[in-house]
Order: structure tokens, then sequence, then C-alpha cells
């Protein structure tokens, strides 16, 4: 099998997700949140990390926000 995470960015599990009522995903990086998901992506995120495990779901998020940091952000 393929090593995807090859430099272990993801071993510190940095990115968390809470569900709301109505059913929208907030995706949070080192607690910090940087995308909201509602309606059907909605749902095929969370049909998608349904019974995986945490490394798995680490891939999942990762793949969802796509490439959202790129050195520019203030701290």
């Amino acid at each position: 099998m393929r090593k995807i995470d090859k430099r272990g960015k993801l071993e510190a599990q940095p990115f968390s997700f809470r569900i709301t009522k109505n059913r929208k995903v907030f995706i949070h990086w080192n607690g910090r949140q940087i995308l909201t998901i509602k309606g059907s992506a909605a749902e095929k995120f969370l049909a998608s990390i349904d019974g995986v495990d945490a490394q798995q779901a680490q891939l999942e998020m990762a793949r969802v926000t796509g490439h959202f940091k790129h050195g520019t952000e203030r701290r």
C-alpha cells in the first residue's frame, strides 16, 4: 500500500468536525474552523467517514478541505 501521509502531519490528528442539528458540518483544523459543509455535500462527507478509523477520517477531512493552507495566514 502506498503511504499517503508521507510527512506524518495527520498523526497528530489536526482535523476535527462538528455536526449541528440541521446537519451542517463544521470542519476544524487545530481548533480553528476552516470549512462549513451543508446539504448533499455534508451527507456525502458523513457517509464517507461512517465506520472508518481515525487515520482514515483524518485523510477524508484533509481531502474535503483541499488546499486551504498556503503560508500566508496570519497568526
